[in-house]
């Protein structure tokens, strides 16, 4: 009796191992695409330790030791720079995380448009900027904003203003504008997210809710918006994690002489440092520190993530 218990038992247990063993070689390739594309390339930390001349390799370039790290903080025209730069970096992203309630309002609004057509088109088309190129969105804001574009010569032909307004070879309002760019493109991609979570709701916590007299707003707010929470917390503090990491297309395409002041994110700084400035291993040095800082943002945001919510994200 005791035999025919056990043998089950091992049959279980192999099925199960040989389950784990195709579930791990399932994923094997991805684990090589992550080592291959975030890990492996931080071998390249080492060119901060060098006074990098592409002409001449690695292997010829003079090695300097912490030089580049020391230059950041040795000069006063250097760190007034980077001070505005990190302005400019924080400020880009604390308006990226007041604007993150937007798409959850939209996804609300959109979920309770009863007219399916209507409901796909409006979805298909905030959708559809998400996958346009900073280029191309440039091109656009070019052909409406510029002196010759659209928009001034309606205003000019209407009579509101007599000289075209310096709407991007200007320096007024430039986080403002950035962020109102980033939000027509990402505002309907960014939905996508809460419209699932929505799907995901209990069809019967509405219907009771309808019978005890609950009208539509008073659905939205007492059981749309707080099962939206959970998600859209998890977003707000991956979005605290990565303060530094504005990316830099968007920001490269809309830059010029007038803007750069304040267009200028850490990012976009390093690059035009590495490759404008052809100090390559300065820009590293810059990378490193920044890489750093993120990782400890992440791990606060994880501990306070188990603190408050008893989970963390990662």
């Amino acid at each position: 009796m005791e035999l025919q218990q056990k043998i089950p038992k091992k049959k279980i247990s192999k099925r199960v191992s040989r389950e784990g063993k195709i579930m791990f070689f399932t994923i094997v390739p991805f684990l090589v695409l992550v080592f291959l594309f975030a890990y492996f390339p931080l071998h390249g930390w080492i060119y901060s330790l060098y006074d990098y001349k592409p002409a001449l390799g690695l292997s010829g370039s003079e090695f300097v030791g912490l030089k580049w790290f020391k230059m950041l903080v040795s000069s006063q025209t250097q760190i007034d720079q980077i001070v505005q730069v990190m302005k400019n970096t924080f400020a880009m992203s604390f308006l990226g995380i007041a604007t993150s309630v937007l798409p959850v309002g939209f996804a609300i609004l959109l979920n309770e448009v009863k007219c399916k057509w209507f409901k796909n088109i409006v979805q298909t088309l905030t959708t559809l900027p998400n996958f346009i190129s900073w280029v191309l969105v440039y091109t656009i804001a070019f052909s409406l904003f510029s002196n010759t574009g659209l928009v001034n010569t309606l205003l000019q032909e209407w009579g509101f203003v007599t000289d075209p307004l310096k709407f991007l070879d200007s320096d007024n309002h430039t986080w403002l504008m950035m962020c109102l760019w980033n939000v027509w493109k990402g505002l309907g991609w960014g939905a996508i997210m809460y419209l699932a979570a929505i799907a995901g709701i209990d069809p019967e916590l509405y219907e009771s809710a309808r019978i005890d007299g609950g009208n539509r707003f008073q659905l939205m707010r007492h059981i749309t918006l707080p099962a939206l929470l959970p998600t859209y917390l998890v977003m707000l503090m991956l979005s605290i994690a990565n303060l530094l990491n504005n990316g830099m297309d968007q920001y490269f395409v809309f830059q010029n002489a007038f803007n750069k002041e304040h267009i200028q994110v850490l990012d976009l700084y390093v690059y035009n440092i590495g490759l404008g400035g052809n100090s390559l291993s300065l820009a590293t040095a810059i990378s490193m520190l920044k890489s750093v800082i993120s990782v400890a943002l992440l791990a606060v945001v994880n501990f306070a993530s188990k603190k408050i919510r008893g989970t963390s994200i990662i």
